[in-house]
């Protein structure tokens, strides 16, 4: 059945995001002999127009405004629509970011349509697209369909592979309207730095929790981190440990933290509660290094090792380091 899909777009320095080519390759399996078109807002909206022709995309709106760098809700709502009126899209893809959070939510109730948030998969079943997404803590998943048009779902990252790049591809490019006039002025931002990649984006997350027993604990968390490669690993924490002030909030995973989907995921001294859950469940691998043999982390982890994480560590950094 051929669909209609339109990519919302975030921009890293002028570049497409890692989690926007994942979603278009999505998209352009799902189409179906439709059209993807994609949103580009912000500097440097012109330049990314290519990449996203390469990365499957038939159709590009553009905002190359440097207005649209902060994200403000009234702003890229507007921009957003007059693509969708354009386009007329079965579907709508947002990532699951901070963005998303806020954007897909609005431009549902400006579409007068459903968005299923936080999802893991966007499939077609039998015609009808049909968005999975974790529930109860991460220990299930649920499948929606919908009843309005389009279908607006916010998908984590790393969910799909893109598509291998088409070199030299292009399409039609549309300049969207001025930016719009907004209800809200954005006065200042405070960024949480963090070195290294981002939690969201790493094949490798090596978490610490309370049961560290302070902020030292961190050093051996990060040790091993560093013996998978800063090119591979970062480091997370779980809530408790982020509202203790012993590592950065920006790092925290969890139902109210980051949601991360790595290859693997290492928790060392975390329980295992059902909030933390909801931020790794979707983790292709989980190893649990917790002192407590009844730990609810044992239950979603594939390999376990029951033991005091100060004995058990660094003999693990020594053989991560010697597997090269």
């Amino acid at each position: 059945m051929a669909r209609n899909i339109l990519v919302v777009a975030e921009l890293v320095e002028g570049a497409l995001s890692p989690t926007t080519a994942e979603l278009i390759g999505q998209g352009t399996r799902l189409a179906d002999g439709g059209s993807v078109a994609v949103t580009l807002l912000g500097s440097g909206a012109g330049g990314a127009g290519s990449a996203a022709f390469e990365a499957g995309a038939d159709r590009v709106f553009s905002g190359d405004d440097a207005g649209y760098d902060q994200y403000n809700s009234d702003q890229w709502i507007a921009a957003v629509t007059a693509a969708a009126e354009q386009h007329t899209p079965e579907a709508i893809f947002v990532a699951q970011s901070t963005v998303g959070r806020d954007l897909g939510p609005r431009l549902a109730a400006r579409l007068n349509t459903a968005v299923a948030m936080d999802c893991v998969n966007v499939a077609d079943d039998g015609g009808a697209l049909k968005a999975t997404r974790p529930c109860y803590g991460g220990n299930a998943q649920a499948t929606y369909g919908f009843a309005t048009s389009p279908a607006i779902a916010t998908i984590r990252a790393k969910s799909f592979d893109p598509i291998e790049p088409r070199a030299g591809a292009s399409g039609e490019t549309v300049a969207l309207p001025a930016l719009a006039d907004s209800r809200t002025t954005i006065v200042g931002r405070e960024l949480a730095e963090a070195a290294g990649l981002q939690i969201t984006e790493a094949p490798i997350v090596v978490s610490g929790g309370r049961g560290l027993g302070g902020p030292e604990g961190f050093e051996l968390v990060e040790a091993l981190a560093a013996a998978f490669g800063s090119n591979r690993a970062a480091v997370g924490a779980s809530r408790a440990a982020c509202d203790l002030g012993w590592y950065p909030v920006s790092q925290q995973v969890g139902l109210t933290g980051k949601v991360v989907t790595p290859d693997l995921y290492v928790a060392i001294a975390i329980s295992g509660a059902s909030q933390h859950m909801a931020g790794c469940s979707g983790s292709k691998m989980i190893i649990a290094i917790n002192r407590d043999p009844e730990a609810n982390i044992f239950q979603n982890a594939k390999y376990g090792i029951v033991g005091d994480y100060k004995a058990v560590l660094p003999p693990l950094i020594e053989a991560v380091k010697a597997a090269g």
